[in-house]
């Protein structure tokens, strides 16, 4: 089964990586936990997510095009990061998580979703 993981935003984390001891620190542990995926097999793709302020969104309304331009509002709403991991079952996946240092320097949120899959449309 396939899911993505996304690392929901914070306030911290739209405002941009600043160099920190703190943030280094908590980068290199997530360059470590990321190196137990990738040997476990689990890890496909990983990234981090520039803040909103650097995106745009656009909007369909029929043939309708609205160009949007971030920061977007809901920070706990947007995706700061993300990764695709092949897994066995949800339970697996919930597993991994729980194992994941946070990826904030402050509290955060986790959010796994599974990918549709051929299967689910036979």
């Amino acid at each position: 089964m396939r899911v993505m993981v996304l690392v929901k935003a914070t306030e911290d984390s739209e405002k941009g990586f600043s160099p920190t001891p703190e943030s280094l620190a908590m980068l290199e542990a997530m360059g470590k936990f990321n190196e137990e995926l990738v040997k476990a097999g689990i890890m496909q793709a990983g990234e981090g997510l520039k803040p909103s302020s650097q995106g745009k969104r656009i909007a369909f309304d029929g043939p309708g095009r609205t160009v949007i331009d971030g920061p977007f509002a809901q920070t706990r709403e947007l995706v700061a990061g993300f990764w695709l991991w092949e897994v066995k079952d949800m339970d697996e996946a919930v597993a991994w998580v729980k194992r994941c240092p946070n990826p904030m320097l402050g509290p955060s949120e986790i959010e796994i979703r599974p990918l549709y899959e051929m299967a689910d449309f036979q």
